[in-house]
């Protein structure tokens, strides 16, 4: 895997390393370009079924997208992932799939209208923070929240702008949510602003409006305000 061996001590290639580097950042950024707007990324565990709680409110949330005209971009593989697209295509709306090509192969679900592969986990998550207006996260693991605390550091320090996340399962977010406020804010690890980034939801539709009415405020106010926010991205 190339990320593997570039992160290897005695790395003898790291002039074409940079340039496969750059580019999958072009045929990313390509990719993004073509796209319709407005979009979501969302986010969650590809351990689940279609029988699981997070699956059906991410099928339910993805169709709610779809029928208010974003596009709908997830990791592109199983459980809640195709939950999302599923829901996109339901809702009559674009779907689209940024996956990840790894060492056990990560197939693609069958509702997407575009499927790109990355090979890089950074180039695949500036495409996600690239594209969408805001990010939905449902429960998941460690790549969930990865995707997650990477939003807040670009919240936090300004990289982007009116950009909400939103957290959907108030009872499996409550313990981190907890450890935010009782470690890192009480600690003066973070402001009290920052422990504010985050809107909890158990409701698809509140998910959804979130993200739609940051958009339609932006999209309310100066043309300068959303010129700020692609230029940081």
């Amino acid at each position: 895997m190339d990320d593997r061996r570039i992160l290897e001590k005695d790395d003898a290639e790291p002039r074409l390393h940079v340039r496969r580097i750059a580019d999958e950042f072009l045929r990313g950024f390509e990719s993004v370009a073509d796209l319709p707007r407005p979009a979501v990324s969302i986010f969650g565990s590809a351990r689940v079924d279609d029988h699981h709680p997070a699956y059906r409110a991410a099928r339910e949330v993805g169709r709610g997208f779809a029928e208010a005209g974003f596009v709908v971009v997830t990791g592109g593989g199983p459980g809640v992932m195709e939950a999302a697209n599923r829901g996109a295509r339901e809702g009559g709306g674009h779907s689209v799939g940024f996956n990840i090509a790894l060492p056990h192969e990560q197939a693609s679900n069958p509702y997407l209208d575009v499927d790109v592969t990355f090979r890089h986990f950074y180039v695949r998550k500036t495409m996600f923070v690239k594209v969408a207006e805001g990010f939905v996260i449902f429960p998941g693991g460690f790549g969930t929240l990865d995707e997650l605390f990477e939003a807040l550091t670009l919240i936090q320090t300004g990289k982007i702008l009116d950009f909400p996340v939103v957290l959907f399962g108030s009872e499996y977010w409550a313990g981190l949510l907890d450890w935010i406020r009782e470690r890192l804010l009480d600690d003066g690890m973070i402001s009290p602003e920052d422990a504010e980034l985050l809107v909890v939801t158990d409701d698809p539709a509140e998910a959804v409006e979130t993200v739609v009415a940051c958009f339609d405020r932006r999209c309310a106010e100066a043309p300068a305000s959303s010129a700020v926010k692609a230029d940081a991205q």
